[in-house]
């Protein structure tokens, strides 16, 4: 299919859609946490979990929503995934307390984890060649005005109306989506692709990761001695070890771990999950800083952001072009340390509520970390691994960098001493913040170290432009001008 054509356009306005809609729903929770914690009197750890079962799904059946597109086909899964996503953001509308609204996230995260993959997925399989760099460059560039909107949408309707219509957005939304997806996205599946999904592979991952982060979250507010805190992390524990032990023998593995024996690929992805565990932890407690400590209102915190999507809109791609000639070295080195001092800055939002002092200068300085840093680093993974694992290899980058932030999130109010409802008391909640930025920003600081110590530059072999060492027309960062698409908690290109 040709992209200049109307039958091109209305396939990338349906992946553009679907895709914008998880993204704006992705940031606007965050925006929401302080209401919907003042009216449901909930904990921090259930705040967390609102978080986090959303993120705990998502990751665990990511790389098995794409799969199933594969074998079953990529337009069904979309629109399965946008069905699901949609019903269940009419029943976080409808949520009587936190139990309800966490279990209905969980389930939301599973519409999210099929329709995120195929969003991309549909793209590759409509369009050839420069069609093809051209449409995933208009579904990055509209990805990341979405996620833009997101904040101020949100805080306008929770200002306004309630925060219970952050999430009735996504229905007009999700029927649009649906009927241009019918009418216009044609199907394809992957005829290359082995027999049989791994659902061992997806059982084990998430009982893995629901078991650890039910114990780091909820041994903090109940204390580790509590029997369900040591089984649940025995448990996640035990299931990890299986998921690699099956892994390794599956003949369709979820997860190819082969793919870690690539030094290259492994240390990208460790600085992946340091990077974005950092930030996760940051950005969750953000918006709770603003509007319970500062005084900001939920409309004021959606645009404290703004510069930093602004930035990444403006120099991610550039940035891949320049890693591209003189490799991710520099880059991935510099990057964690300036996002990390940026997030250190943002310890002054404790005691200065002027939002050009005390929040506006650590945005610039950690937007311009992350311009700096994420083209690079997903180039990096998609570049080390063999061409035909390409694919592969950018989702388990998107899924570390998921699993970073989940983990960050159910740990980081723990390790600052926050619980209970403590975030609900200013002087308790700029505290624990001040701590919780400055541990975030030592821990990028780790991931610039990591990253100096084991990424290498590739030669340039002759005749090839750029020193990452593939054509620059089949990297996604050197082949367009199109921004990433900015995704909770920070932009990535090609990962949502």
């Amino acid at each position: 299919m040709r992209l200049g054509t109307a039958a091109g356009r209305w396939v990338v306005a349906a992946t553009v859609l679907g895709s914008g809609m998880a993204a704006i729903d992705a940031t606007v929770v965050g925006i929401a946490l302080p209401t919907i914690g003042r009216e449901f009197h909930a904990s921090v750890g259930a705040l967390q979990w609102v978080v986090t079962g959303y993120t705990l799904s998502l990751a665990a059946l990511l790389l098995v929503g794409g799969s199933l597109g594969d074998h079953y086909g990529r337009r069904r899964m979309f629109v399965a995934g946008v069905v699901v996503f949609v019903a269940c953001s009419i029943a976080c509308a409808l949520a009587p307390g936190t139990t309800s609204l966490v279990v209905v996230r969980v389930l939301q995260g599973v519409g999210a984890a099929l329709l995120t993959p195929e969003s991309l997925a549909i793209l590759q399989a409509t369009f050839d060649g420069e069609d093809a760099g051209r449409a995933i460059g208009a579904w990055s560039a509209y990805g990341g005005l979405a996620t833009a909107v997101g904040p101020l949408l949100g805080g306008y309707l929770i200002a306004t109306a309630s925060w219970r219509w952050i999430f009735l957005i996504n229905v007009p939304l999700g029927a649009l989506v649906l009927v241009v997806a019918a009418r216009h996205v044609p199907e394809s599946t992957d005829a290359t692709v082995g027999p049989g999904i791994d659902g061992a592979g997806a059982v084990l991952a998430t009982v893995a990761l629901a078991g650890v982060t039910y114990a780091l979250i909820e041994g903090p507010a109940h204390g580790w001695t509590r029997s369900s805190v040591p089984l649940a992390m025995g448990l996640g524990i035990a299931a990890g070890v299986a998921f690699v032990l099956v892994e390794r023998r599956a003949r369709a593995p979820m997860l190819p771990l082969g793919l870690f024996r690539v030094r290259q690929f492994s240390v990208t992805n460790v600085v992946t999950f340091i990077v974005y565990a950092a930030l996760g932890g940051a950005l969750f407690l953000l918006p709770v800083q603003l509007q319970v400590a500062d005084g900001y209102t939920p409309v004021e915190s959606g645009v404290a952001l703004l510069p930093l999507t602004a930035i990444m809109l403006l120099l991610s791609a550039r940035s891949g072009r320049l890693a591209a000639r003189i490799g991710p070295r520099l880059q991935m080195s510099a990057g964690p340390v300036v996002v990390g001092l940026g997030l250190a800055l943002l310890a002054r939002a404790a005691t200065d509520r002027s939002y050009a002092s005390g929040v506006l200068p650590a945005v610039i300085v950690f937007g311009l970390g992350l311009a700096i840093t994420v083209a690079p680093l997903t180039a990096t993974a998609l570049a080390a691994a063999p061409r035909e694992h390409a694919g592969m290899a950018s989702a388990v980058n998107n899924d570390v960098a998921r699993v970073g932030s989940l983990i960050a999130v159910a740990v980081l109010p723990a390790l600052t001493g926050m619980s209970g409802t403590s975030y609900l008391h200013p002087a308790s909640m700029s505290a624990s913040f001040r701590s919780a930025v400055l541990l975030a920003g030592a821990a990028c600081v780790a991931g610039g170290v990591v990253a100096a110590v084991g990424i290498r530059n590739p030669p340039a072999p002759e005749g090839r432009a750029g020193a990452t060492g593939h054509e620059p027309a089949q990297c996604l960062h050197c082949a367009l001008d199109g921004a990433p698409l900015a995704t909770e908690p920070a932009a990535l290109c090609g990962r949502d």
